[in-house]
C-alpha cells in the first residue's frame, strides 16, 4: 500500500483519508524506527512560542522568515506573528481571517494560509488556498494591499526588485507590483491530467524568474514582460497510467554560479546551463523537496525520505543515508558542518555532511515537523504542525 498512499500524501490529502487505504492492496513499506546513534553534538531548544493552531494534518509549505531583526511566523488559520529575533518577544500579531472575513474570504472557511512567509521590501507576503495574496507592513503588521490570484497559493512568493511573483496550482505564474498589488503580467503553463498537490517557488537571477512546472520542466520567465526566455524538460513522463507519468517540479530551482540544479517527482535530478537550459548531466532521483548545497555537494531528500549527497560537478553520489526512510522528512538545510532534517515525530536530526552519519538530534514537538528548517547564523528555526515555533542551537 505504501507507494499508493505516499502518492496521495504528496497530493495533499488528509491523514484521515490515508487511513482508509487498505493494507491488502500492496505490501506496506515500513517506517524506519528512530535509529540509535552515538551522538557527538547535542542540540537544544533555546526558545519556543505558540502561533495559532499550526497547520494540522494539511499539506503546507508555511515556514518562518527572518528579516529586519524579526522572525515572521503564520499558521493555516490566519494568525501571523512577528517576534523580536533577539529576545523572542512578540512585536505584533495579525489575524488574516478576521481582517478579510467580510470580503475576500467571505466564501471561504478562514484564510487557509499555505504559502509563505516571504519578507522583503519592508513587507511580509503571505498567500493561501483561497488564492489570496496579502502584503503586510513588516514593522507594524498593518495590511498594505491584497489581491485574489488565479489559483491556490501553495509555495512562498518571490520578490525581485519592484515585483512579487506567485506560482499557482492552476498553472499560472503571476506578477504583482510590490507597492500596490497591481497585476503586471501572467505566464501560463500546461497542467497534466494529474499532478502532485503543491508548487515550487521561483528563483530570481539576472532579470529572469526560474520556476518549475507540473509537467516536468524548468521555465525562465523574463521579469520585464512575463515572456519565456526558454523552457527545458528535466524529465519526459513515461508509464501506462497518470500516476506513473507525474513528473512535477515542486521545488525552487537552485542556482550556483553558471548552473542551475533541479529535481522532479518520479523523475530526475539535473544540472543545467543557466543561460541556455542545456542539460549538463542527469541522474535518476525522485523528490518534491528543496535542494541544499555546501561545497561541491548537493543534498537531496527523496520521496521515501532517503538522503543523498551528490557531487554537483558530475552527478556522482558521494554518500547516502537510509536510516530515516519513510519518516516523512522535511527538505534538508545546511547548518555549519551538518545537514538538518525534521521528521513526522518532531525530531530534528543532525547529519555529518561529509559522510552522512547521524551525529545528533533533538525532539522539538511530537506533532511533527513539516517544512524545511530555517538557518539564520547560529540559530535554526523550525515550525511544528500544532503551531509551535522553536529556536534550536548548539551549546
Amino acid at each position: 500500500m505504501k507507494s499508493w498512499c505516499k502518492t496521495l500524501l504528496a497530493c495533499g490529502l488528509s491523514l484521515g483519508l490515508l487511513s482508509a487505504c487498505s493494507s491488502s492492496d500492496v505490501e506496506e513499506e515500513p517506517v524506519s524506527p528512530l535509529p540509535e546513534i552515538e551522538a557527538s553534538v547535542f542540540p537544544t531548544v533555546s526558545w519556543s512560542a505558540s502561533v495559532g493552531n499550526g497547520v494540522g494534518p494539511y499539506y503546507s509549505r508555511l515556514r518562518p522568515a527572518a528579516r529586519y531583526d524579526k522572525l515572521y511566523v503564520a499558521d493555516r488559520y490566519g494568525q501571523v506573528v512577528a517576534f523580536d529575533e533577539a529576545t523572542g518577544e512578540r512585536a505584533w500579531e495579525r489575524d488574516f481571517s478576521s481582517a478579510f472575513k467580510d470580503n475576500i474570504l467571505a466564501k471561504n472557511k478562514g484564510a487557509k494560509l499555505a504559502a509563505g512567509v516571504t519578507a522583503a521590501r519592508d513587507k511580509v507576503f503571505i498567500g493561501g488556498e483561497s488564492g489570496l495574496l496579502g502584503a503586510l507592513d513588516a514593522e507594524t503588521g498593518e495590511t498594505e494591499w491584497s489581491v485574489v490570484t488565479g489559483g491556490e497559493l501553495l509555495s512562498a512568493p518571490t520578490v525581485a526588485e519592484d515585483i512579487v511573483v506567485v506560482n499557482t496550482s492552476a498553472g499560472t505564474f503571476e506578477a504583482y507590483s510590490v507597492e500596490d498589488g497591481e497585476q503586471q503580467w501572467i505566464y501560463e503553463s500546461k497542467l497534466p491530467t494529474l499532478t502532485l498537490r503543491g508548487t515550487g517557488s521561483a528563483n530570481y537571477e539576472a532579470g529572469g524568474f526560474f520556476v518549475g512546472t507540473a509537467d516536468g520542466k524548468i521555465a525562465v520567465v523574463i521579469k520585464n514582460n512575463g515572456q519565456a526566455a526558454w523552457e527545458q524538460a528535466i524529465y519526459t513522463p513515461k508509464g501506462g497510467n497518470e500516476f506513473t507519468r507525474m513528473a512535477d517540479v515542486d521545488m525552487m530551482p537552485l542556482i550556483i554560479g553558471e548552473n542551475l540544479y533541479a529535481v522532479s517527482f518520479n523523475g530526475n535530478l539535473v544540472s543545467m546551463e543557466l543561460r541556455s537550459g542545456r542539460v549538463v548531466w542527469t541522474r535518476k532521483y525522485s523528490s518534491f523537496h528543496e535542494l541544499a548545497d555546501s561545497g561541491v555537494n548537493l543534498f537531496l531528500v527523496d520521496d521515501h525520505s532517503r538522503i543523498y549527497a551528490v557531487d554537483r560537478r558530475n552527478g556522482l553520489e558521494n554518500w547516502s543515508n537510509t536510516e530515516l526512510a519513510n519518516r516523512d522528512l522535511t527538505s534538508a538545510a545546511v547548518f555549519k558542518d551538518y545537514i538538518v532534517v525534521g521528521d513526522f515525530e518532531g525530531y530534528l536530526h543532525f547529519i555529518d555532511k561529509s559522510n552522512g552519519n547521524i551525529v545528533g538530534r533533538v525532539e522539538v514537538d511530537s506533532s511533527g515537523l513539516f517544512s524545511q528548517p530555517l538557518v539564520v547564523g547560529d540559530n535554526i528555526y523550525v515550525q511544528t504542525r500544532n503551531g509551535k515555533v522553536a529556536r534550536i542551537t548548539l551549546p
